[in-house]
Protein backbone atom coordinates (compact mmCIF):
# COMPACT_ATOMS: atom_id res chain seq x y z
CA UNK A 1 0.00 0.00 0.00
CA UNK A 2 2.06 2.76 -1.02
CA UNK A 3 0.96 6.52 -1.36
CA UNK A 4 3.32 8.73 -3.81
CA UNK A 5 3.94 10.30 -6.99
CA UNK A 6 4.28 7.52 -10.23
CA UNK A 7 8.16 8.68 -10.37
CA UNK A 8 9.04 7.34 -6.71
CA UNK A 9 6.94 4.38 -7.25
CA UNK A 10 8.84 3.23 -9.78
CA UNK A 11 12.31 3.86 -7.88
CA UNK A 12 10.61 1.53 -5.08
CA UNK A 13 9.28 -1.02 -6.95
CA UNK A 14 12.49 -3.04 -7.59
CA UNK A 15 12.54 -3.03 -3.28
CA UNK A 16 8.65 -3.75 -3.33
CA UNK A 17 9.50 -6.41 -5.63
CA UNK A 18 11.97 -7.82 -3.76
CA UNK A 19 10.15 -7.61 0.00
CA UNK A 20 6.25 -8.30 -0.90
CA UNK A 21 4.79 -11.34 -1.65
CA UNK A 22 3.56 -11.84 -5.48
CA UNK A 23 0.37 -9.19 -5.83
CA UNK A 24 1.73 -7.86 -2.31
CA UNK A 25 2.13 -4.02 -3.48
CA UNK A 26 0.32 -1.78 -5.00
CA UNK A 27 0.46 1.96 -5.65
CA UNK A 28 -2.63 3.56 -4.07
CA UNK A 29 -2.24 6.96 -5.39
CA UNK A 30 -0.45 10.25 -4.49
CA UNK A 31 1.40 10.81 -0.73
CA UNK A 32 -0.50 9.83 2.27
CA UNK A 33 -3.55 7.31 0.19
CA UNK A 34 -0.77 4.19 0.63
CA UNK A 35 -1.08 4.66 4.70
CA UNK A 36 -4.85 6.24 4.55
CA UNK A 37 -5.58 2.75 2.55
CA UNK A 38 -3.76 0.58 5.43
CA UNK A 39 -5.77 2.75 7.94
CA UNK A 40 -8.98 1.22 6.79
CA UNK A 41 -7.68 -2.18 6.44
CA UNK A 42 -6.42 -1.76 10.15
CA UNK A 43 -10.24 -0.40 10.51
CA UNK A 44 -11.90 -3.95 8.68
CA UNK A 45 -9.60 -5.81 10.89
CA UNK A 46 -10.76 -4.33 14.05
CA UNK A 47 -14.32 -5.47 13.33
CA UNK A 48 -13.13 -8.76 12.04
CA UNK A 49 -11.74 -9.59 15.21
CA UNK A 50 -14.42 -8.33 17.46
CA UNK A 51 -16.65 -10.76 15.01
CA UNK A 52 -14.37 -14.12 16.13
CA UNK A 53 -14.38 -12.53 19.38
CA UNK A 54 -18.01 -12.42 20.33
CA UNK A 55 -18.70 -15.81 18.19
CA UNK A 56 -16.11 -17.58 20.55
CA UNK A 57 -17.19 -15.89 23.99
CA UNK A 58 -20.87 -17.39 23.11
CA UNK A 59 -19.36 -20.56 22.11
CA UNK A 60 -17.41 -20.70 25.89
CA UNK A 61 -20.14 -18.98 27.99
CA UNK A 62 -23.05 -21.35 26.95
CA UNK A 63 -24.09 -24.44 28.20
CA UNK A 64 -21.77 -26.30 25.97
CA UNK A 65 -19.08 -24.40 26.73
CA UNK A 66 -17.20 -27.00 29.42
CA UNK A 67 -17.37 -29.50 26.81
CA UNK A 68 -16.41 -27.03 23.37
CA UNK A 69 -12.62 -27.77 22.62
CA UNK A 70 -12.41 -24.13 21.02
CA UNK A 71 -8.83 -24.95 19.55
CA UNK A 72 -10.70 -28.12 17.14
CA UNK A 73 -13.62 -25.55 16.64
CA UNK A 74 -11.53 -22.93 14.87
CA UNK A 75 -9.35 -25.46 13.57
CA UNK A 76 -12.64 -27.07 11.36
CA UNK A 77 -14.14 -23.45 10.50
CA UNK A 78 -10.56 -23.28 8.61
CA UNK A 79 -11.04 -25.93 6.40
CA UNK A 80 -13.52 -24.75 3.50
CA UNK A 81 -15.93 -22.50 6.01
CA UNK A 82 -16.90 -19.15 4.77
CA UNK A 83 -15.44 -17.21 7.66
CA UNK A 84 -11.75 -18.78 7.11
CA UNK A 85 -9.09 -16.68 7.24
CA UNK A 86 -5.76 -15.84 8.06
CA UNK A 87 -6.86 -14.07 11.62
CA UNK A 88 -8.57 -17.56 12.25
CA UNK A 89 -5.72 -19.92 11.69
CA UNK A 90 -4.07 -17.00 14.69
CA UNK A 91 -7.00 -18.07 16.82
CA UNK A 92 -6.65 -21.39 16.34
CA UNK A 93 -2.93 -21.04 17.12
CA UNK A 94 -3.67 -18.79 19.99
CA UNK A 95 -6.27 -21.49 21.52
CA UNK A 96 -3.67 -23.99 20.83
CA UNK A 97 -1.18 -22.73 23.28
CA UNK A 98 -3.98 -21.64 25.79
CA UNK A 99 -7.46 -23.48 25.26
CA UNK A 100 -9.61 -21.15 27.77
CA UNK A 101 -6.75 -17.87 27.21
CA UNK A 102 -5.81 -18.21 31.02
CA UNK A 103 -3.31 -16.47 30.68
CA UNK A 104 -4.21 -13.18 29.47
CA UNK A 105 -6.13 -10.22 31.10
CA UNK A 106 -9.08 -9.33 29.10
CA UNK A 107 -7.38 -6.14 28.01
CA UNK A 108 -7.63 -4.27 24.26
CA UNK A 109 -5.20 -1.78 23.49
CA UNK A 110 -5.84 0.44 20.10
CA UNK A 111 -2.89 1.36 18.59
CA UNK A 112 -4.89 4.42 16.63
CA UNK A 113 -6.17 3.04 13.15
CA UNK A 114 -9.52 2.19 14.60
CA UNK A 115 -10.13 5.19 16.18
CA UNK A 116 -8.71 7.52 12.77
CA UNK A 117 -10.86 5.10 10.74
CA UNK A 118 -13.68 6.12 12.60
CA UNK A 119 -12.93 9.78 12.73
CA UNK A 120 -12.74 9.53 8.37
CA UNK A 121 -16.25 8.02 8.95
CA UNK A 122 -17.59 10.54 10.41
CA UNK A 123 -15.99 13.52 8.85
CA UNK A 124 -16.91 11.53 5.77
CA UNK A 125 -20.57 11.16 7.16
CA UNK A 126 -19.84 7.54 6.41
CA UNK A 127 -21.60 5.13 8.71
CA UNK A 128 -19.30 2.58 10.07
CA UNK A 129 -21.53 0.98 13.20
CA UNK A 130 -18.74 -2.34 13.06
CA UNK A 131 -15.53 -0.62 13.13
CA UNK A 132 -17.13 1.89 15.78
CA UNK A 133 -18.25 -1.01 17.60
CA UNK A 134 -15.18 -2.92 17.44
CA UNK A 135 -13.33 0.45 18.42
CA UNK A 136 -15.92 0.95 21.48
CA UNK A 137 -15.40 -2.56 22.60
CA UNK A 138 -11.48 -2.20 23.00
CA UNK A 139 -12.14 0.53 25.49
CA UNK A 140 -14.97 -1.29 27.32
CA UNK A 141 -12.42 -3.80 27.46
CA UNK A 142 -10.33 -2.09 29.74
CA UNK A 143 -12.83 -1.78 31.99
CA UNK A 144 -15.08 -5.21 32.92
CA UNK A 145 -13.63 -7.61 29.83
CA UNK A 146 -14.79 -11.27 29.30
CA UNK A 147 -13.04 -13.89 26.95
CA UNK A 148 -13.84 -11.91 23.70
CA UNK A 149 -11.48 -9.52 25.02
CA UNK A 150 -8.84 -12.08 25.51
CA UNK A 151 -9.40 -12.96 22.20
CA UNK A 152 -8.77 -9.86 20.63
CA UNK A 153 -5.66 -9.28 22.65
CA UNK A 154 -4.43 -12.70 21.89
CA UNK A 155 -5.27 -12.36 17.94
CA UNK A 156 -2.70 -8.78 18.18
CA UNK A 157 -0.18 -10.72 19.85
CA UNK A 158 -0.41 -13.61 17.28
CA UNK A 159 -0.31 -11.50 14.14
CA UNK A 160 1.80 -8.24 15.28
CA UNK A 161 3.73 -9.32 18.63
CA UNK A 162 1.79 -6.50 20.31
CA UNK A 163 1.98 -6.82 24.05
CA UNK A 164 -0.54 -8.22 26.27
CA UNK A 165 -1.82 -7.69 29.73
CA UNK A 166 -1.12 -11.03 31.53
CA UNK A 167 -3.85 -12.47 33.63
CA UNK A 168 -2.97 -12.67 37.62
CA UNK A 169 -4.46 -15.41 39.73
CA UNK A 170 -8.11 -15.50 39.42
CA UNK A 171 -10.67 -16.38 41.85
CA UNK A 172 -12.17 -19.26 40.09
CA UNK A 173 -16.41 -19.79 39.57
CA UNK A 174 -16.88 -23.43 38.52
CA UNK A 175 -14.89 -25.22 35.58
CA UNK A 176 -14.77 -21.69 33.00
CA UNK A 177 -13.27 -19.34 35.69
CA UNK A 178 -13.62 -15.84 35.19
CA UNK A 179 -18.09 -15.16 34.89
CA UNK A 180 -18.35 -11.78 34.95
CA UNK A 181 -17.16 -8.14 36.45
CA UNK A 182 -17.35 -9.50 40.28
CA UNK A 183 -14.99 -12.09 39.50
CA UNK A 184 -12.47 -9.77 37.71
CA UNK A 185 -9.48 -9.47 39.95
CA UNK A 186 -9.30 -5.91 41.52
Amino acid sequence: MVGADKKTYRKLLPALKTLAPKDGYLHCGPTGSGHFVKMVHNGIEYGMMSAYGEGFNILQASRFGDELDLHRISRLWNQGSVIRSWLLELTQSALKKDPRLESLAPYVPDSGEGRWTVQEAVESSVPAPVITAALMQRFASRGQGDFSDMLLSALRNEFGGHAVTKAVARKKKGPKGLKGPKDKVK
